[in-house]
C-alpha cells in the first residue's frame, strides 16, 4: 500500500519582498490613474479619459521618454523578430504547419523556412510538399525563431540554422512568458547533466545533454533511444525546481535554474514542491542571485 503524507495547516512566514530583483515596480491595476499630465503618449495598455492616463490593465508601468505603456503581469505570447520559441504542430496545411506557441492566434512555419534533412538549403519541390508529414506531423515539438509578424499579430517562424527543429526525448514545462528572461542565448547546457531551451512563448523544454551534435540530420530526426533513470532523475528535478521558481514568481534563466537546483540536492525530487521545501531552496536560491549581482 502507498504511503500518504498528511499535511496539518501552517502559519507561513511570507517572503520578503524587499528581496525582489529589479527594485520597486510601479504596479497599477485596471482603471488607476497612472498620470495627469497631458504631455506623455498612450502606449499599450492605456487608455486616455478626461486628460487623465489610465490603466486598462493589471501591470508595471514603463516609461520610454514620453511613452508609456503598462506590461500585463499575465498575458499571452506576443512574438518578436528574432525570439527563440518551443511550440508543437496542430496542424499540416499547404505549404506550411500551424503551430501553437501560448500566443493569441496560431502560428505559422512555412514550407519555405525551414531546413530539409541533411541541412540542403534548396527551392522546395512539389516531392517536399507531399512529404511535409515525414518532417513533421501533428503533436511533434519543435524549436525555432520568430522571423516575423504579420499584421493581425500572428507570428512566422523558421528553423533555417541546425540548432532549431524537431524536439525528442525530454519534458515540457508551461510558465507565463514574462517569467523568461531574455539572454542573448536561450539554449543551455547545465553542469548537471541536462539541457533546457527557454523559449520567450513560456515554453521549456528539459532534455538530456547530447553526446555529440548530428549536424547531419537537418534538425529532423529526433533521438528515440531510452532515457537512462539518471538522466531521468535529473530532468524531473530540474522541473520540479521551475516550477518551485515559477510558485514564487522568480525570473527564470540559466543561472536562477542552475542555483535552484543545487538548493535541492538535500532534498528528494518528489520533496521539492512541498511549500514548506519550496520556499526554502528558493530563498536559497534568490540570494546567491543577489549576492552574485553585489
Amino acid at each position: 500500500m502507498a504511503a500518504v503524507t498528511m499535511r496539518l495547516p501552517a502559519v507561513r512566514a511570507p517572503l520578503d519582498s524587499s528581496a525582489a530583483r529589479g527594485g520597486e515596480k510601479h504596479l497599477v491595476a485596471p482603471g488607476d490613474t497612472i498620470t495627469t499630465d497631458t504631455g506623455y503618449m498612450r502606449g499599450h495598455g492605456t487608455y486616455v479619459e478626461d486628460d487623465k492616463l489610465i490603466a486598462s490593465v493589471a501591470g508595471v508601468v514603463e516609461r520610454v521618454n514620453k511613452l508609456v505603456c503598462v506590461r500585463a503581469l499575465k498575458a499571452r505570447y506576443n512574438g518578436e523578430i528574432g525570439d527563440i520559441v518551443v511550440g508543437r504542430i496542430t496542424e499540416v496545411q499547404q505549404k506550411r504547419w500551424k503551430v501553437e506557441t501560448n500566443s493569441r492566434l496560431d502560428s505559422v512555419l512555412l514550407l519555405s523556412s525551414i531546413n530539409l534533412p541533411g541541412g540542403e538549403l534548396r527551392r522546395k519541390s512539389a516531392e517536399d510538399e507531399l512529404a511535409m508529414r515525414d518532417y513533421l506531423q501533428e503533436g511533434d515539438l519543435i524549436s525555432a525563431e520568430v522571423q516575423s509578424i504579420f499584421s493581425d499579430g500572428a507570428v512566422s517562424l523558421h528553423t533555417r540554422s541546425l540548432k532549431y527543429g524537431k524536439l525528442g526525448q525530454g519534458v515540457l514545462v508551461q510558465v507565463s512568458p514574462s517569467l523568461v528572461k531574455r539572454q542573448k542565448t536561450h539554449f543551455h547546457d547545465l553542469p548537471c547533466g541536462a539541457s533546457v531551451i527557454l523559449g520567450n512563448n513560456g515554453f521549456i523544454w528539459i532534455y538530456p545533454t547530447p553526446e555529440q551534435k548530428d549536424d547531419e540530420a537537418g534538425g529532423y530526426t529526433a533521438n528515440l533511444e531510452p532515457v537512462p533513470l539518471s538522466d531521468r532523475e535529473v530532468i524531473s528535478r530540474l522541473r520540479n525546481c521551475i516550477m518551485a521558481l515559477v510558485t514564487h514568481k522568480i525570473m527564470l534563466f540559466d543561472t536562477s535554474i542552475l542555483y535552484c537546483y543545487e538548493a535541492s540536492l538535500s532534498h528528494q525530487i518528489k520533496d521539492i514542491l512541498k511549500p514548506e521545501v519550496t520556499e526554502e531552496i528558493v530563498l536559497e536560491a534568490r540570494q546567491r542571485l543577489l549576492d552574485s549581482e553585489g
